[in-house]
């Protein structure tokens, strides 16, 4: 006889049982509940940033490639936060630019012809005249009241010249002089020193070799054309044998740079890309070049290390720097925060350029971030239109932008929360948030730039090349393109014409090269060059001779003068 507690029993455990099956199918429906909401959140975070990379993408082929963005109003969006004392601060700002722009206002223009500015720029140009006559027209008749004048710019192409060196060869008359006085019996010119040792080209054709490629970005297949208009027939061959010991020349001379570049205390660094060919594989490899500007002096060059871009090509690059070194957020100068010796400062121009590319993702987070940048730039403004000192510079600084750069910090800690990771808004905070205390440094030295842009800027000649030469044929020519592009670059910083300079280096550097010449390499830089104003190598102007065939005169005679310091120097004297 079953008891009252058995029955229970037997009824309750069926009903565990099925409330057991119950649960564990509610846990797994669970499970495959949330594993649903983790794939959709996935699923609209991949949306969202394919959207982004789309409206990127059109945004790349069909829109505007500046990064300006039109002027922010008050009908755009607020920050998220309550601004305290930072609108009194951009009313300041807004002053000072409202200012400034009632300064540099146009004043009106008097009633009257306008000079055109394109006859204006023909003002210092040498003018030839030509008279034309009136056809069958007796002159006896008639008496001048006036002329027409019509101006146009022209243009002579590059010629091409023979400099033949002469050197005369002289004998002693009374050989018994020569024997007791111990002079040379037979005594000829010693020959200047030469850019290539026994080479046909001279220092101005090698100087425009390296210009055409490097300044004005035209191959040597294009450069074999252009001779062969001039009358020259020569090969590819023959301008890269040139163009190899041109190099070697000039690479002591880019060492001597790079020392004086790395022993400022304030230099900015960036790399680029420059296809190289792995003759291995049959194909150009991405590889890498690096700039290295210094503010103070003026100077820059371009460091090629087997194309590598590896943090540790910045550390043997930089590891006898000291000073301010600004970069953008590339992980590869994270090496330098733990160093004493070292004070990384940030970029505003990369963090403004990836909030920028928002603007079509989430314009409301974009434009927010974008008003508190656009204040940063305009002290900056305010203060170049000041002219102020390094101090002063700080202390503006100090005063409005600082506030400026705590609200845009809290902005940043306020917005990141609210934007999905992956997206490109989620991606601008978390490129920009680290890079805020290093952007903190520039606050206080007024000879730090708010941003990167200059040696970006110095980048611009090289992407140029890299398009017209497509790639550079070995290591060896990407060295060597570091080289020249290092020292043209410099040359612009300074102010320096180029030809100018490189027509008067490439002639004097064998003398500077030769052992114990006592010559220091520096006074040949950029930044301490004073060269002449006219090169050894022009082609003179001479009686006689027909611009339009110079080689109607057959002979020119030069007499060389030598001095004891340096290279000689050309005194013209034509006969015909």
């Amino acid at each position: 006889m079953t008891t009252k507690e058995d029955t229970q029993k037997r009824m309750t455990d069926p009903m565990q049982e099925q409330l057991a099956l119950l649960m564990e199918t509610n846990r797994k429906q669970s499970e495959v509940i949330a594993s649903q909401a983790k794939t959709i959140e996935e699923l609209r975070a991949t949306i969202v940033e394919l959207n982004a990379t789309l409206a990127w993408l059109k945004r790349k082929v069909f829109g505007k490639m500046s990064e300006k963005c039109n002027p922010i109003n008050n009908g755009d969006p607020m920050l998220p936060f309550d601004y305290g004392d930072l609108g009194q601060i951009e009313a300041e700002i807004e002053a000072a630019r409202n200012h400034a722009a009632q300064i540099i206002t146009p004043k009106p223009q008097v009633a009257g012809k306008t000079p055109r500015r394109n006859r204006i720029i023909m003002d210092d140009l040498p003018v030839v005249t030509v008279v034309i006559e009136p056809e069958d027209l007796d002159l006896d008749k008639y008496v001048k009241i006036g002329e027409e004048h019509t101006r146009t710019l022209e243009m002579k192409p590059g010629y091409l010249y023979v400099k033949d060196t002469v050197r005369p060869t002289y004998a002693i008359k009374d050989e018994t002089e020569a024997i007791e006085n111990g002079k040379r019996m037979v005594v000829t010119a010693p020959l200047p020193l030469m850019p290539i040792y026994k080479g046909m080209p001279g220092a101005s054709m090698l100087a425009e070799i390296l210009l055409q490629k490097y300044e004005y970005h035209v191959p040597f297949y294009r450069q074999v054309k252009q001779l062969e208009h001039l009358g020259v027939k020569l090969s590819r061959n023959t301008l890269d044998g040139w163009f190899k010991p041109v190099c070697e020349l000039l690479r002591p001379l880019y060492l001597e740079l790079k020392k004086k570049v790395l022993s400022s205390d304030y230099i900015q660094v960036d790399e680029t890309t420059l296809p190289v060919i792995d003759h291995d594989r049959h194909k150009a490899a991405k590889e890498y070049i690096w700039i290295v500007r210094a503010a103070v002096p003026r100077l820059l060059f371009f460091h090629y290390d087997n194309g590598s871009r590896s943090q540790k090509v910045a550390v043997d690059l930089l590891k006898t720097f000291k000073g301010y070194l600004q970069c953008d957020g590339y992980s590869a100068y994270d090496a330098f925060e733990n160093r004493k010796d070292v004070c990384l400062c940030g970029c505003l121009a990369h963090i403004r350029r990836h909030i920028e590319s928002c603007r079509e993702e989430n314009r409301e987070y974009a434009m927010q971030g974008l008003k508190l940048i656009q204040g940063l730039y305009n002290v900056e403004y305010m203060a170049d239109e000041r002219q102020l000192s390094y101090e002063e510079r700080a202390v503006l600084r100090q005063r409005l932008a600082g506030p400026l750069l705590d609200a845009f910090e809290l902005w940043l800690q306020n917005t990141y929360p609210k934007v999905l990771k992956r997206s490109l808004m989620g991606k601008a905070i978390a490129y920009a948030y680290p890079l805020i205390p290093r952007m903190r440094h520039y606050l206080y030295d007024g000879r730090i730039f708010i941003d990167n842009n200059r040696a970006e800027n110095a980048l611009r000649p090289m992407v140029l090349t890299r398009k017209n030469m497509l790639f550079c044929g070995n290591r060896q020519a990407a060295e060597n393109t570091a080289v020249i592009c290092s020292l043209l670059g410099s040359c612009k910083e300074c102010g320096v014409n180029p030809r100018e300079w490189l027509n008067d280096v490439i002639s004097r550097l064998p003398y500077y090269l030769t052992p114990k010449s006592g010559k220091n390499l520096t006074e040949l830089l950029p930044d301490r060059w004073v060269g002449c104003r006219q090169s050894h190598d022009t082609l003179p102007t001479v009686p006689g001779m027909s611009m339009d065939n110079p080689r109607t005169v057959r002979r020119q005679t030069v007499h060389a003068i030598r001095t004891f310091d340096g290279p000689i120097s050309l005194t013209p004297s034509i006969y015909t």
